[in-house]
């Protein structure tokens, strides 16, 4: 129980009021006075009779007007008030000690960082964020602060605020701080935010896959190094980003990162673009790509696409760094690293005579692989998650759940898109949901590209658990379309007994 007692402001009372709790064996838990002449006691709760006698004998006392039970003492009260305040805020909040310990996180962290309260609290605030908690005090005289994080593939703006309470002389002293944690959609953050650095660019890239693992791990390292890149892959696998990761990464990060698409302009256009233009009488002169990104990188999307006269130019630029710009005799000597990619299979077109073989021998010092989304389908959830997070985020709705069908249908799709195709595939569904769970009708797919699809994921286990589980993505696929075991029986060419069996084995139904 816990009393409010108002009372004059007399010396010793506080002792008499302890003393009646002593003398009928009361314990007291907790005891707190107020400046304008209230005491409150936080006291185990006791029997009506024994609590009215003691209210009496407190009312007795010489300078107490009143005595009152109350819910909360007022540190509880504010404590609370506090609490659900923070828990009602929809970005993620933490409150941290001056050791960097989490003291109090609420459930928009847990939602942030996937785990339980748990597990957050005294946890320290470095291993969670990256935030070095005694640098800041050190370095930056604890003042607020704010920067870009990436967590689970999103950006956050983290803020960091100090928390100064009053000493005893009234001095102001840093207690502890603050963390919220607010989230940006890339097409919204000011440029000047978009600059990370460290492993900030890699952690945009979502994947638990091995060959995701094993790209990525390949790619830090080559990232550090400034001979050329080659990145091959399909339409859609993300080259682009992973170029820019490891541009991040390298020490040319505070430089530019500038792209070319090698594929999206006719041959002069993109020979000015690359080497620029000389100025003329009428004209000023041009820096092409190169040359503003000295220092930098420069991308060269689908280098498979460049003309031969244009080949020639990179490859005398890649041997030492300079170049002519158009209508110009003078040298240009810049110090740029070279990333290219490519959806074509470079080696097919140097044998077709279409690419030369000595540029693509300078390219091909250093090179990534990705892999097609359809070989490494332990992605394709994960991905989906921080698509729909972002969706939600620039759409301003709450982000829906993916049922275990959606799931399971995403995996199983062969993506000829990749990606890029996925994260079309869900703006699509977002935009037409009605509830607050993603369902396989709200899901739009080429029926013909539906099939299950072999990959290291799907060859676990023996060659039995393997057929089978190829067999049930078959009838999954093919259930969709003929939505009864009969039209399944006859587009399969079984008897319906035999469908209806593999059905109930695989827990396959029409929804």
């Amino acid at each position: 129980m816990r009393l409010q007692v108002f009372c004059e402001d007399r010396l010793g009372i506080t002792r008499e009021l302890l003393d009646i709790l002593s003398s009928r064996k009361i314990d007291l838990r907790g005891i707190e006075i107020d400046r304008v002449g209230i005491i409150y006691l936080n006291c185990p709760e006791i029997e009506f009779e024994q609590f009215s006698q003691l209210m009496s004998q407190i009312r007795q006392l010489d300078g107490v007007t009143d005595v009152r039970k109350i819910q909360f003492m007022p540190t509880e009260r504010e404590h609370k008030e506090l609490k659900a305040l923070l828990e009602a805020l929809p970005d993620p909040f933490f409150s941290i000690s001056l050791q960097g310990k989490v003291d109090l996180a609420n459930d928009a962290a847990e939602m942030v960082l996937g785990k339980s309260r748990n597990e957050i609290v005294g946890e320290n605030i470095h291993a969670l964020l990256g935030f070095n908690v005694h640098q800041w005090l050190e370095k930056e005289s604890a003042g607020k602060r704010s920067e870009l994080i990436v967590l689970a593939g999103m950006d956050y703006v983290m803020e960091v605020m100090p928390v100064y309470v009053a000493d005893e002389s009234e001095e102001q002293v840093l207690a502890s701080a603050v963390i919220l944690l607010k989230s940006l959609s890339e097409a919204k953050m000011p440029l000047a935010m978009r600059q990370l650095s460290g492993d900030n660019g890699f952690e945009h890239l979502v994947g638990q896959s091995s060959r995701f693992k094993q790209l990525i791990s390949q790619a830090k390292k080559l990232a550090m190094l400034d001979a050329p890149l080659l990145i091959q892959g399909e339409t859609g696998t993300g080259k682009e980003m992973l170029a820019r990761a490891c541009h991040q990464r390298s020490l040319r990060r505070d430089n530019p990162f500038l792209l070319v698409n090698c594929m999206s302009m006719p041959d002069n256009a993109a020979e000015t673009e690359l080497f620029g233009m000389a100025a003329t009488a009428t004209e000023p002169g041009k820096k092409g790509i190169f040359e503003q990104a000295d220092g930098g990188t420069a991308f060269l999307y689908e280098v498979g696409e460049m003309s031969e006269h244009l080949q020639i130019k990179l490859l005398r630029f890649l041997q030492d760094g300079s170049f002519r710009r158009v209508g110009e005799e003078k040298e240009v000597r810049v110090n740029v690293r070279v990333i290219c990619s490519t959806q074509k299979k470079l080696p097919d077109l140097v044998a077709a005579a279409q690419f030369r073989e000595d540029l693509y021998y300078r390219l091909n010092v250093l090179s990534l692989v990705v892999p097609p989304l359809r070989e490494r389908t332990a992605d394709i959830v994960p991905l989906a998650e921080l698509f729909l997070s972002q969706f939600a985020q620039e759409l301003q709705q709450a982000k829906p759940a993916i049922s275990p069908e959606v799931a399971q249908y995403l995996s199983q799709y062969a993506w000829p898109g990749n990606i890029r195709q996925l994260r079309n595939v869900l703006f699509r569904a977002m935009t037409q949901l009605d509830s607050g769970e993603m369902r396989v009708e709200d899901v739009q797919l080429p029926e013909n590209e539906s099939t299950t699809v072999i990959s290291e994921e799907t060859l676990d286990g023996s060659l039995d658990d393997i057929m089978k589980r190829y067999e049930s993505g078959i009838l999954t696929s093919l259930y969709r379309s003929y939505p009864s075991t009969r039209k399944l029986a006859k587009r399969l060419g079984v008897s319906h007994t035999a469908v209806a069996n593999k059905l109930r084995e695989y827990g396959i139904n029409k929804h």
